[in-house]
């Protein structure tokens, strides 16, 4: 495909994007939370072969599942990430909703501490339930903090998403080298960092993620170390209802990167057991082993 045609491609996908939100939007808040689920298993998801890398990665790394099981996933988790956007893109009403969201674990002690003597921390989570009801509820009592993004290649798409998540985020640091160093300055200077930690980075070294070899990035164990902050679990969990519980863990131990880094993959990998539909199992953390 040549330059031409993937900008025209960009510009049609992220038009048709827009029309969708502007759409869904003149909906009640509840109805279109629940239609951008409904949208993303039953149309998004079979048109892009996501239920295919979906089936893959369960067999992988979950084999012990019953069809029954794993096929229940199958539609959950993209239910989950149409959810997901959805409330992004809901700005002031998704952080009003999370403003009341119990938040529980012994984390968010040391949290409030580290806020109140203006000392940063690094906030990390994965692609499970939605991470930005961590930081929104975070902010919603007075404690803001910044995040850690991966640039998509669809620019124009790229700077109204980053655009939405400053909601609940900010400031927003592109990975790089220089997003790292603003997001460096910010930490030293007592602020306070959300990291996904589940991205995949092809030059990280291998860790074990449920089970399986994973590059994983450790980058996070290394700043702690540095800078002397804490590394707090946090997961913003989805309940039946639709609203979030914000379930914070113990610090990591500082001791090394390698063991802490392995423990940031073993804390999410409970949580990926103990919540697999709202995983986003269409991440491809595997697939040089699978």
């Amino acid at each position: 495909m040549s330059s031409q045609d993937e900008k025209l491609g960009h510009k049609l996908s992220d038009f048709a994007f827009r029309s969708y939100i502007r759409a869904a939007k003149l909906l009640p808040y509840e109805a279109r939370i629940n239609l951008a689920g409904w949208m993303t298993t039953n149309v998004v998801a079979p048109l892009t072969g996501n239920r295919k890398r979906i089936r893959e990665n369960l067999a992988y790394v979950m084999p012990e599942l019953s069809h029954k099981e794993r096929e229940a996933i199958v539609k959950q988790a993209p239910d989950s990430m149409g959810r997901i956007l959805m409330e992004i893109y809901s700005g002031k009403e998704f952080l009003d909703r999370i403003a009341k969201a119990p938040v529980t674990g012994p984390g968010y002690a040391v949290i409030e501490k580290a806020h109140k003597e203006g000392k940063g921390a690094l906030l990390v989570t994965g692609h499970i339930g939605n991470y930005l009801a961590v930081l929104g509820t975070f902010l919603s009592r007075g404690i803001p903090s910044g995040s850690l993004y991966k640039s998509m290649s669809n620019t124009q798409f790229n700077d109204h998403y980053v655009d939405a998540l400053t909601h609940f985020s900010s400031p927003m640091f592109a990975r790089g080298r220089r997003g790292m160093a603003d997001m460096i300055r910010h930490l030293r200077a007592g602020g306070f960092v959300g990291i996904a930690h589940d991205q995949r980075m092809n030059d990280a070294p291998l860790y074990d993620f449920m089970g399986k070899p994973a590059h994983t990035a450790e980058s996070t164990a290394g700043l702690a170390l540095k800078y002397g902050v804490d590394v707090v679990p946090c997961y913003g969990i989805r309940q039946p209802d639709g609203s979030y519980e914000i379930q914070t863990e113990a610090p990591i131990a500082h001791t090394n990167v390698q063991d802490m880094t392995q423990a940031l993959n073993d804390s999410l990998d409970v949580k990926v057991r103990a919540y697999p539909g709202q995983w986003m199992w269409t991440h491809n953390r595997w697939h040089d082993f699978g």
